[in-house]
């Protein structure tokens, strides 16, 4: 029983002793890592609440506008397919295509648009704390 245990122990081990480029036909490309949103505003720091995941996948149709809104959490964005525009309330734009992460601003009132003839989809991770919304809408935020 004990020679079993033994052999499996390494095995256990290789994730936390060797990283992920390291194993054979396993390649990691980082889509994104920065301290800033996607405006050079410094991010936040973390809440001290028990933190809170989620993650959605958007599908916003052509033609299709998000009204004004901000982020009170850290949020990062992954298109998938199609092209959006995001616009602050100060006027700065941002466009976003397939393939792009981006660290969304938090707390600073922006909307985004579809202006194209296929849908937008999109997947966003949002790192808040338990209850806490995720964007509000048409409200300025506190920076």
């Amino acid at each position: 029983m004990w020679k079993k245990s033994l052999v499996l122990i390494p095995f256990c081990l290789v994730p936390f002793t060797a990283s992920a480029a390291d194993i054979a036909g396993v390649s990691v490309e980082t889509l994104v890592k920065t301290n800033q949103t996607w405006d050079g505003t410094v991010l936040p720091p973390y809440p001290t609440s028990a933190p809170e995941i989620s993650v959605l996948r958007y599908t916003i149709a052509p033609g299709a506008e998000l009204p004004p809104h901000h982020h009170p959490v850290i949020n990062v964005a992954y298109v998938i397919k199609g092209n959006l525009t995001v616009t602050t309330d100060q006027g700065v734009k941002k466009q976003l295509k397939p393939g792009d992460a981006v660290v969304e601003l938090v707390d600073q009132v922006h909307f985004g648009k579809n202006a194209g003839t296929e849908p937008v989809e999109l997947v966003v991770i949002y790192a808040g704390t338990n209850g806490q919304p995720l964007a509000v809408r048409g409200e300025q935020g506190s920076r």
